[in-house]
């Protein structure tokens, strides 16, 4: 048994839980997959509408979309 396993053995339920749970974010944070770099081909889809709305008219809309 190494030095850690002892140490953490050593420790009340609570305190191992809190290792293992820190752990498991650690291995997580660490072993994901990692995301590619957001790309903006939207970008300028809405320049047709500058005219009609403003940007919070058009947040508004978009709001009504993803509520509907």
């Amino acid at each position: 048994m190494t030095s850690l396993e002892r140490m953490i053995r050593e420790l009340p339920p609570e305190a191992q839980r809190s290792v293992w749970e820190f752990v498991e974010y650690l291995h997580t944070k660490y072993t994901a997959p990692k995301q590619g770099k957001l790309r903006f081909e939207w970008q300028g889809a809405l320049e047709p509408l500058r005219e009609q709305y403003t940007s919070v008219q058009l947040q508004h809309e978009m709001l009504k979309e993803w509520n509907d």
